[in-house]
């Protein structure tokens, strides 16, 4: 069969535009409303998409009152959409800075047998000092640190997925016999920060375990990435960084006696779609008119760590001294390193660079008829710059809609996309191995 393209929805509340909130195309119901995320998935499901995604954040947002604000857990909410949904994937954020590895095996394999295998964890690793706070942290972990722990992290969960097969359950009524305990062996895990004695008390998944996926960009984050992400998100605003990007992860997996098809790059892309690019790009316009500049200072300086931006002229354009020294960020090192590229690549001004993150946030961004867009994302497909795209929709549901609705049929025509599921699984739907089917992982490369 030849490559198959993936797409994943990334589901955010109305939209990932800050105004979309505010859009009288954006679904008007409760950001706590059950419906607001089932409808959205249904509308992925009915086009084969992947997976549906939900990001997580543990601490409270913007507190003036100008953006919407406030999630709802996602690992709950994806176990009532596996209810409401028979095919498509279910994708969850959870934090290795801020969980323990027994409990999260038991969350992610629950939702893998509720979902009869469509689940897949989105491993991060969390720096926000307000959600050390809330853990009663009093330091946060540095960058370096964050992910000596999170490699401990996943090696115990993963270990803690592999204690008890499914094959372990005989459930012979008649002779009496439940379970086969030679088969299930306790993880003793012994790591430097994490200790866990196993064996899980959930059964092995439908799909072996969930899907590992994975965000980080930085040298640290892929290195991370090459051993353990089956897919990976990604952030790029132009194909050529997307690309570097791709080829180094995929060669970096190769040290551990992994193929490039074992990891699937999804950079994530937010599209306004009109008849006419002039009606696309006015999407966009209508949107950026609802947003607050206080709300983007406030987000932009909690991406570059608590840097004060306000003093700045809304319409100077932008120069390197305007900006912290990437490296003294802790928090996505990558993604600011891309902000301030792009703002001198593009000599923006503060007001144009708050409009560029009020709805994309550094991935890439794009306007254009049905046509345009699935020009662009074959081209990136086929040029090594991705495996698929992690959907972002800038109001959900009408983009999301049309996006379904008039690109996808696009992409299926040229057969780049399915037409249908072929399997039942999460793993099924990104072609991967099965879990028994792959080299176990090594302790180092």
């Amino acid at each position: 069969m030849s490559r198959q393209l993936h797409l994943n929805l990334f589901l955010m509340s109305r939209g990932h535009h800050e105004g979309a909130w505010r859009h009288p195309k954006s679904n008007p119901k409760a950001l706590t409303d059950l419906n607001l995320y089932v409808e959205a998935a249904k509308i992925a499901e009915d086009a084969k998409f992947d997976a549906v995604f939900l990001a997580d954040t543990l601490a409270a947002g913007n507190s003036s009152g100008l953006a919407s604000s406030g999630s709802l857990e996602p690992i709950v909410l994806l176990s009532l959409l596996a209810a409401h949904t028979t095919r498509i994937g279910l994708i969850g954020t959870a934090s290795t800075t801020y969980s323990l590895p027994y409990t999260l095996a038991r969350q992610f394999a629950t939702l893998d047998h509720l979902s009869n295998g469509r689940a897949g964890w989105n491993i991060v690793t969390s720096w926000a000092p307000e959600a050390g706070a809330n853990y009663g942290l009093q330091q946060n972990l540095d960058h370096a640190d964050r992910y000596k722990l999170a490699e401990e992290f996943v090696e115990a969960v993963d270990g803690l997925w592999r204690s008890f097969p499914a094959d372990a359950i005989i459930d012979d009524r008649e002779g009496g016999q439940y379970l086969d305990v030679s088969r299930v062996t306790p993880a003793n895990y012994q790591g430097s920060h994490y200790k866990t004695k196993g064996p899980l008390n959930v059964s092995g998944s439908p799909q072996g375990r969930p899907v590992y996926i994975q965000a980080g960009q930085s040298d640290a984050g892929r290195a991370f990435a090459a051993r353990w992400a089956e897919a990976i998100f990604t952030a790029h605003m132009v194909k050529d960084t997307a690309k570097t990007f791709y080829s180094d992860v995929k060669n970096r997996a190769a040290a551990y006696g992994r193929r490039p098809e074992d990891i699937v790059v999804l950079p994530g892309i937010s599209v306004a779609i009109g008849s006419t690019k002039r009606e696309a790009e006015q999407v966009w316009e209508e949107l950026d008119a609802l947003t607050s500049t206080e709300v983007g200072l406030t987000r932009l300086s909690a991406r570059f760590g608590g840097h004060d931006f306000s003093h700045i002229p809304l319409d100077r354009p932008l120069t390197k001294d305007d900006f912290p020294d990437p490296n003294s960020v802790e928090a996505s090192k990558s993604r600011v390193v891309g902000y301030v590229d792009m703002t001198l690549r593009e000599k923006l001004t503060l007001r144009q660079l708050l409009r560029k993150l009020a709805g994309a946030r550094g991935h890439f961004a794009l306007a254009g008829t049905p046509e345009e867009v699935a020009d662009v994302i074959q081209d990136w497909f086929e040029s090594g710059a991705a495996d698929g795209f992690n959907v972002m929709p800038p109001i959900i549901n009408s983009q999301l809609e049309l996006f379904a609705q008039e690109v996808v049929p696009i992409l299926q025509k040229r057969g780049l996309f399915r037409a249908d599921y072929e399997g039942a699984t999460l793993r099924s739907h990104f072609g991967l191995a099965d879990v028994q089917q792959q080299n176990p992982l090594a302790k180092s490369a």
